[in-house]
């Protein structure tokens, strides 16, 4: 490091001596983060996994563990060195201990213990879907105070609405009863045998289609519940593919232009459900909880289309839309900001802390 970096380094630890080290690690990306309570990041740094599990188009857990115990000490000591501190300068360390794969969430809470115990600093920890809304409050030009809010998760494993009332008190509405909408994306993209990670993939051929090629169902649109349901549409695009029965996709000739078409009206069903579901909840809700605000986080909150189509329903119905930037729907560690929260209202972590594996239904 130069001198004139030192200097800078030096001066914005003298603005501001609190300092948080996020760690996460709950699935296919070892990440870490040390980040100012005014939510500047100083430092940070994402080690991917994509080029280990594409082979087998999708998350290997025992593969994901493995990666994340050999990146994690350098993606922390990464991180730590691009904001020139040392674990005494900490305030805290703040790690996901759920949801998420048992394996990647045991390495990212070890490793945290481990710190918080050496450096003898507190340990918070932290959900990763919160988290992931509370994303929303690092957007550039946010308001001081996003919450309250109704709050949207759409991933790879959780598609669920929330009534945010703080960032750290969310009443969960409804979610999905099979799969998530994520998690549909990477399903189909398998059947097409696009690449890895899929999700990606179907939204750029999507961008090329036609939407009303194919009338896919738009499951529990209707619904007044606030849950979602995305397996009937799955198996819709599996029969429009191949017909029912048929297990092997790999032998199928699908020529590019039905790819393309099956990827948009795929999209469109999506997107529709996602968009309908929460309008109608945050109408509902809205004298309830003074939550005229509409967060959205994960994953699959980077998806063009739905940002365009929930835009535009917060025009038509009158509602504040707040997306996190597309950099932070995929996991990160500067979402754990959100530990500076539970900071301020005294909830730490002990050194037993254990991990919540799986995926997160009810609340």
């Amino acid at each position: 490091m130069t001198a004139p970096e030192t200097v800078a380094r030096e001066s914005a630890r003298s603005q501001s001596q609190e300092l948080l080290l996020s760690i996460e690690s709950t699935c296919d990306e070892t990440a870490a983060a040390v980040i100012e309570r005014s939510g500047r990041v100083l430092g940070q740094c994402i080690a991917t996994q994509e080029t280990l599990h594409e082979q087998f188009n999708g998350v290997v857990p025992e593969i994901a563990a493995r990666a994340h115990l050999e990146r994690i000490l350098p993606v922390i000591d990464t991180a730590m060195k691009q904001a020139g501190v040392m674990g005494k300068d900490l305030t805290a360390v703040a790690v996901a201990d759920r949801p998420g794969l048992a394996g990647s969430l045991l390495v990212g809470v070890v490793a945290a213990k481990t710190l918080a115990l050496a450096w003898n600093r507190p340990l918070i920890s932290l959900n990763h879907l919160h988290a992931h809304l509370y994303a929303c409050q690092l957007i550039d030009g946010a308001p001081e105070d996003i919450y309250p809010s109704l709050g949207l998760i759409v991933s790879g494993g959780h598609t669920s609405l929330y009534l945010c009332h703080t960032a750290i008190e969310l009443e969960y509405l409804g979610g999905t009863i099979d799969d998530a909408a994520g998690e549909a994306f990477d399903k189909v993209a398998a059947m097409l045998s696009l690449p890895f990670p899929g999700g990606v993939e179907v939204a750029k051929l999507a961008a090329e289609g036609n939407e009303k090629a194919y009338s896919f169902p738009r499951s529990m649109i209707h619904d007044e519940a606030d849950d979602f349901s995305f397996s009937g549409l799955k198996t819709a695009v599996r029969y429009a593919i191949a017909g029912p029965g048929r297990q092997d996709f790999s032998s199928l000739q699908i020529p590019e232009q039905v790819k393309r078409d099956v990827c948009a009206s795929f999209e469109a069903a999506v997107v529709d459900v996602l968009v309908s579901k929460s309008r109608r909840a945050i109408k509902r809700h809205r004298d309830r909880s003074r939550a005229g605000r509409l967060i959205v986080g994960g994953g699959v909150a980077a998806n063009q289309r739905l940002r365009r189509d929930l835009q535009a329903a917060a025009d038509e119905d009158g509602f504040e839309l707040l997306i996190a930037p597309p950099h932070l729907c995929t996991d990160n560690a500067v979402m754990g900001a959100i530990a500076w929260k539970k900071l301020e209202a005294g909830q730490f972590a002990s050194l037993d802390l254990d991990i919540t594996p799986g995926l997160q239904r009810g609340f």
